[in-house]
């Protein structure tokens, strides 16, 4: 398995056909979106300048940016149609934030596609990886990159 290097601004392989457009919101963006507690609609997103996409993607994730970051979305969203951002509370006991635990979906998922997933895969794993993994393993997505996450995670 391999480590990222810098999972605040890791893009995978299988997001390569909208890195650089941003035309939709990365996994790492989303992350720090949910580590930060904001609701951060595609609508917003894609009414931020390549410029804003691009800073959101660099943005660091410790707690302190995360706080920067919210504030920021807060200013840059206000005068938009759909509105500011809206706040969630953030992520402090998700299931990518566990790697003691396989999440269910994601071992039935795993199952399904005969991939071999252990708990000793899913501790080694950064929380980036865990977050991508379970993000689109999840009820009612419609995992159309799992397979490719899959091999580009697990290897």
């Amino acid at each position: 398995m391999r480590r990222q290097p810098d999972q605040s601004r890791h893009c995978y392989a299988f997001e390569q056909d909208f890195i650089g457009s941003w035309r939709c919101i990365p996994l790492c963006v989303r992350r720090k979106l949910d580590l930060a507690g904001v609701k951060l609609k595609l609508s917003h997103w894609l009414a931020m300048s390549q410029e804003q996409r691009q800073a959101l993607v660099d943005w660091n994730d410790g707690a302190q940016e995360l706080t920067r970051m919210r504030d920021h979305l807060r200013v840059c969203t206000a005068a938009m149609a759909d509105g500011v951002v809206k706040d969630l509370p953030p992520c402090t006991q998700e299931p990518w934030q566990q790697s003691d635990a396989l999440p269910e979906s994601l071992l039935e998922a795993a199952r399904t596609r005969q991939v071999q997933l252990s708990l000793h895969h899913w501790r080694d794993l950064c929380e980036l990886d865990r977050f991508a993994l379970c993000k689109l393993a999840r009820p009612g997505h419609d995992h159309h990159n799992l397979d490719a996450a899959f091999n580009e995670v697990l290897g």
